[in-house]
């Protein structure tokens, strides 16, 4: 069976995959061994299971680390044989990672190069078999008397060995080439005669030639023979692309500093994709299959030489090759090209080997470049905020100061982020946080204020990520977690010293003896004043030895969440590149059909609310049995589900169609039956809470579906609008303000006034529950008694500046000022 698990491959250093190797192993044995002997089975079978557990273990991990050496033995070895199409799996990002890489690119290489050189033997080959087959002809016809020796047989045998010559000659070059090593004599030449002459030379019979040089008498500085040579490759290029009765175009002129020569003829060009291969050795495009492919490339090597440069230009028609030369004579000349071999191929033309695991995260999740020591710095001094202020302490300014901590630090790292800047709309983001953040020291309900802080926390979450779609939206709840692995190299950077262990050393030291110096000389004046040692007492966390263990972790905890979040705030995942796999239909009736039949069924619910709202109770009753409360209770439930069940079908709909008419009425049609769905859901609530009482889920879920409905509303004004992308963070930021408003309008001081003064109640008033609500219902409740209502026993806390609250501080003061007890003591618990 083979097997191949290399969880390690993140890791960058054999040396760290042999520690954690190490670490594994001896976790797995130990485990083991400790429930081993809670279990009370005998050392002498739990040891020899320790160790043949850690033994696999071993096995197995160290197998993943050393399978790209063998895979790269079992490659060399079909390598050497000829086979150079073998690639290893380079996903290991140590040093044995990046010796499969660099394999990897030898392979490349080598598998290029031998088909170069077969490319090579079978161009040479061709070219050489055509002049000699058609020069042996003519010799055979002269030989056979077929044919009497004359200029015609001359000059065409002549042509042929021309041809062979300039093969040759090509191929001379590229020796040439190779050596690197070239003389080169400059001399001021007249490009008129030397455009004339080099076209009198390689003129075809069946092509028309034009020359044009700006300005007349234009002279450059340059090697005669090189020259000649370059003109007379780009010339025969032309040539043999042209079509019959074609035109080709040379055409010199001045330009800033430099002469530019352009060759342009009439054939079928050069695609744009290959313009920058075929100056390569033995390289031919795809419309120019003929020849060795050596012409280009010795025309490049001799424009190198000058110093200019070549390259494929545009063209209306034909190809367009534009050479660049220097006109300054007294320019530095070097004689020694360094011009790469041919055993070493500039870049493969095939597709690159895969990239590594860590660069195809990259892409999706980019690093956050340099360290940010600051930022570590915050989040440590937040872990440890949070370990002193918030154990044993309900929520008040301390607990509101660790996660404005929080928050700000992530603020501060997204304001860092060099790919983005600070916006208006961030500022207001940051306002709205802050204000949810207040309400852990405004409100004393529990419910409403943890609220209000995910609500913040998933603000500032999706202003950092700036997702746009919904799979966006749940993956940039995700990305804190994972930014704990992700940024584990950008925190190993910025932990790392600078050059040296000694770079930390003063900071270290000042922090140590500050700390020392503040406690011996508090715990002195503590001694020494009582007045001082209240304060000292006030300021400080009471913290004892058996809290340390507790203290330590929620530190680290606090800390690693904060950092991992300041890390999405610097280098956020692109999360709206995580589509669901859905495609748009083919036929219209794919998603026509499921959206028309909820249409109908939509249709007919809003019939039978019509029938139920103009039949009256009588009617109601009649048909169905039950009371109107009943009857408005007995479905809120469902509307809600129906709802958000709404809002889906609309987004997979909306996937799936194409846009249209029909898709936006279809959809439109079912947003709006959807929004009466929502008022008949509302109403039902609010009559429902009028006969049976307000609690804080029936208040809840109303605002729940409100906010549902405003989101159809936006729904709607996308289909409107044509424009997307600020829907989902709309619907975030209109959530958060909605529970904003809600902890505004102090939920549970309204459901205490509104119980009280119900006037059409089926139930009488539930004051148990009544007593059972926050502090922050205690104006309400002031004067209120009700016998049989009990208080439950506990400390109703408070006493420390850090727990201070407003709501508590109101209720504190309320029960103070009345005359006796009442409900209003059963909320300071």
């Amino acid at each position: 069976m083979r097997y191949d698990l290399r969880p390690l491959d993140p890791a960058r250093s054999i040396k760290t995959k042999l520690g954690l190797l190490v670490a594994a192993t001896i976790t797995v044995a130990s485990v083991l061994a400790v429930v081993g002997t809670r279990l009370g089975v005998s050392p002498w079978a739990t040891v020899p299971l320790a160790v043949g557990v850690a033994l696999v273990l071993t096995q197995l991990l160290a197998r993943g680390m050393t399978s790209p050496l063998r895979e790269m033995t079992v490659a060399a070895q079909r390598m050497a044989q000829g086979d150079y199409s073998q690639r290893v799996r380079a996903t290991s990002g140590d040093e044995v990672g990046e010796l499969a890489r660099a394999f990897n690119r030898m392979s490349a290489t080598l598998e290029l190069v031998d088909r170069h050189r077969r490319d090579l033997v079978a161009n040479v080959s061709h070219e050489l078999r055509t002049p000699i087959s058609a020069l042996q002809a003519v010799l055979e016809n002269l030989a056979d008397g077929v044919s009497q020796p004359g200029p015609e047989e001359l000059r065409s045998a002549l042509a042929q060995t021309e041809r062979l010559g300039r093969l040759i000659g090509d191929l001379l070059d590229l020796s040439r080439v190779e050596e690197g090593v070239v003389p080169l004599r400059l001399a001021d030449i007249d490009v008129t005669d030397l455009l004339d002459d080099a076209v009198a030379q390689a003129r075809v019979d069946s092509l028309r030639y034009t020359v044009v040089v700006e300005p007349p008498g234009l002279r450059v500085p340059a090697d005669p023979d090189r020259l000649h040579q370059l003109l007379a490759n780009l010339l025969d290029n032309a040539a043999r692309h042209s079509p019959p009765g074609g035109e080709v175009h040379v055409v010199a002129a001045a330009r800033e500093g430099r002469v530019s020569l352009d060759v342009i003829d009439e054939g079928p060009g050069i695609a744009p994709a290959e313009r920058g291969l075929v100056f390569e050795r033995f390289t031919t495009s795809a419309a120019h299959a003929s020849g060795t492919g050596l012409g280009l490339a010795i025309s490049r090597w001799v424009v190198q030489l000058h110093g200019g440069t070549i390259a494929v230009g545009d063209s209306e028609q034909g190809c367009r090759i534009q050479v660049l030369l220097p006109s300054d004579p007294d320019r530095p000349v070097t004689t020694k090209e360094p011009v790469m071999s041919t055993l070493t191929p500039p870049a493969p033309s095939q597709p690159p080997p895969a990239a590594p695991a860590r660069d195809a995260v990259a892409t999706v999740w980019p690093d956050a470049g340099d360290g940010r020591p600051g930022l570590v710095a915050a989040a440590a001094a937040t872990g440890v905020l949070a370990a002193a202020v918030l154990p044993n302490r309900t929520a008040g300014i301390g607990t509101t100061l660790v996660f404005a901590a929080v928050v700000a630090t992530v603020l501060v790292a997204r304001a860092l982020r060099r790919t983005a800047r600070w916006t208006r709309l961030d500022t207001a983001d940051a306002v709205v946080a802050g204000l949810l953040l207040a309400t852990l020291f405004v409100r004393s309900a529990e419910w409403i204020t943890v609220l209000c802080l995910l609500a913040a926390l998933a603000l500032v979450a999706v202003g950092s990520t700036r997702a746009r779609t919904v799979v966006g939206l749940f993956a940039s709840a995700v990305a804190v977690p994972l930014a704990a692995v992700r940024g584990l190299p950008w925190l190993g950077r910025t932990v790392r010293p600078r050059s040296s262990i000694q770079a930390w050393v003063p900071a270290v030291r000042a922090v140590l003896i500050s700390v020392v110096l503040l406690l011996v000389f508090g715990a002195l004046f503590a001694s020494a004043d009582a007045l001082f040692a209240s304060w000292v007492d006030a300021l400080t966390p009471d913290i004892t030895w058996n809290d340390l263990p507790a203290r330590t972790v929620l530190a680290v905890f606090v800390a690693a969440g904060t950092l991992a979040a300041a890390f999405v705030g610097l280098a956020p995942p692109a999360v709206d590149r995580l589509q669901l796999p859905l495609r748009q239909s083919r036929r219209d009736f794919e998603w026509l059909a499921p959206v028309s039949v909820v249409n109908a069924v939509f249709a007919l619910f809003l019939v039978a609310q019509a029938t139920a709202l103009f039949g009256g109770h009588d009617y109601l009753q009649r048909t169905t049995g039950l009371t109107y409360a009943d009857y408005v209770h007995q479905g809120f439930g469902q509307l809600t589900v129906a709802t958000i069940l709404t809002l889906t079908v609309v987004a997979w709909a909306a996937r799936k169609a194409a846009p249209g008419r029909r898709r936006d009425v279809a959809l439109g049609a079912l947003c709006v039956m959807t929004l009466v769905v929502v008022a008949s859901a509302l109403h039902r609530m609010s009559l429902y809470e009028e006969a049976y009482g307000f609690t804080r889920l029936r208040l809840l879920v109303s605002v729940f579906e409100g906010w549902l409905g405003v989101v159809l509303l936006l729904v709607l004004a996308t289909r409107v609008a044509r424009a997307r992308d600020w829907l989902v963070p709309a619907a975030v930021r209109l959530g958060a303000v909605g529970l904003l408003g809600l902890a505004v309008l102090n939920p549970d001081l309204w459901i205490a006034e509104h119980n009280l003064s119900r006037t059409e109640a089926t139930t009488p008033v539930d004051y148990q529950y009544l007593a059972d609500l926050s502090p922050d219902a205690a104006p309400a409740l002031v004067g209120v008694t009700a016998p049989g209502v009990t208080c439950p026993a506990g400390a109703g806390g408070g006493t420390d500046w850090l727990e201070w609250n407003v709501g508590r501080a109101r209720a504190t003061a309320l029960v103070g000022s009345q005359a006796g007890p009442g409900i209003v003591t059963c909320l300071l618990r």
